[in-house]
């Protein structure tokens, strides 16, 4: 197994992480301008558009026979997916004596196509969902979204023998047995209710344990790996019985890092090493120690406040209560506020910000449960 230099990725991103996508609300806007300005080494192509009629891109690149497809922000709020595949793009636009050794191998091995945002409706609602409240990640058999249809076209008429499918997680997965939020997980989606262990399973876990080898050599213990309970309307699932090998990357939650920035960095390092791993591997046979990546948990909080004193109907208790911010437009902004997620007896959960409350008002605070 090839492990990209973990110096040299490092030294390389510093200085070369596309700076002009920032935050967690990215648009189309966002995007248009840099997808124009990508070389004559890109093919880049509108495809189709949303159900409001905004336009949604591929851009590909690369002519080798392996055929890969990625797509980000399936679900419009999920954007982290979207950065790290431009930062991955300014890589294929760079060059340099150990960078060429990496990319021109995935590209003369690979051929490569990236749906760049396709829920650009729920990315200006800061939304999962498309514009008629339909969640393309369970359509993949009905396929009543638009998008949903175009993303079915691309794969039926492109064939790859590997997808990745991009999302972000919620801040409350911790990595199981750990205190550590889970910063990127992965899943090789099941086939059936059985979650056999098929040939196209095994190839897709291979790619993940090469992703994992590198992710472990920057951030161990942050790593986790989702239930692999089979999902019959979900693109993943659907995609894998379909016989193309869908990588699951989830982007989750890094220390005090809620535009995602750092998450961004991993999952860029997670997509190129599972790209050059499939472009250099003579064999799909190393799948067993996919198994060893720790599973996810949901024990990680925002925020704990310790001992708060909350009244509830004139009765005086003493409860932790657990945060979580969540997010939502306002005025065209994007919103970061506090939800209630758990009140009780929180000893078990884990956060980066525990705050003793005792003498704190509960009604001050200001938190939502919505």
């Amino acid at each position: 197994m090839k492990i990209i230099n973990t110096a040299f990725l490092e030294n390389w991103y510093a200085a070369n992480f596309e700076t002009k996508l920032k935050g967690r609300r990215i648009l189309f806007d966002d995007i248009q301008p840099l997808v124009e300005k990508l070389s004559l080494k890109f093919k880049k192509e509108v495809i189709g558009y949303s159900e409001n009629n905004i336009p949604i891109y591929m851009v590909s690149i690369g002519e080798g026979p392996i055929k890969i497809l990625s797509w980000s922000q399936m679900h419009g709020n999920e954007s982290t997916g979207t950065k790290a595949l431009f930062d991955l793009f300014n890589f294929f636009e760079a060059s340099g004596v150990e960078l060429n050794a990496v990319s021109e191998t995935i590209l003369k091995n690979c051929t490569l196509k990236f749906i760049v945002l396709l829920n650009p409706d729920g990315a200006i609602n800061f939304t999962r969902e498309n514009a008629n409240n339909i969640d393309l990640n369970r359509d993949a058999v009905a396929k009543t979204a638009t998008e949903s249809k175009l993303l079915r076209s691309v794969l039926d008429s492109f064939n790859p023998k590997f997808c990745f499918n991009l999302h972000d997680q919620r801040s409350i997965f911790n990595v199981e047995g750990t205190e550590t939020p889970a910063t990127i997980s992965f899943l090789a989606p099941s086939e059936d209710l059985e979650r056999t262990l098929t040939n196209g399973r095994k190839e897709t876990m291979s790619v993940i344990v090469a992703m994992n080898s590198l992710l472990q050599k920057y951030i161990p213990n942050h790593i986790g790996r989702y239930t692999d309970e089979f999902y019959p309307t979900a693109t993943g699932d659907n995609f894998q019985k379909l016989g193309h090998n869908t990588i699951l990357i989830e982007a989750g939650h890094y220390d005090n890092d809620y535009d995602r920035e750092q998450t961004r960095k991993y999952n860029f390092y997670a997509i190129l090493q599972g790209l050059y791993f499939i472009a250099t591997a003579t064999d799909f046979l190393n799948y067993k120690p996919y198994f060893e990546i720790p599973n996810n948990d949901t024990l990680f909080l925002d925020i704990i406040y310790k001992d708060l004193k909350v009244i509830t109907n004139g009765v005086e208790s003493i409860e932790d209560v657990g945060i979580q911010y969540k997010f939502k437009v306002v005025n065209n902004k994007l919103v970061m506020y506090k939800c209630i997620e758990k009140q009780g007896d929180l000893s078990k959960y884990f956060t980066n910000n525990k705050i003793n409350a005792v003498k704190l008002n509960f009604n001050e605070l200001k938190l939502s449960n919505s």
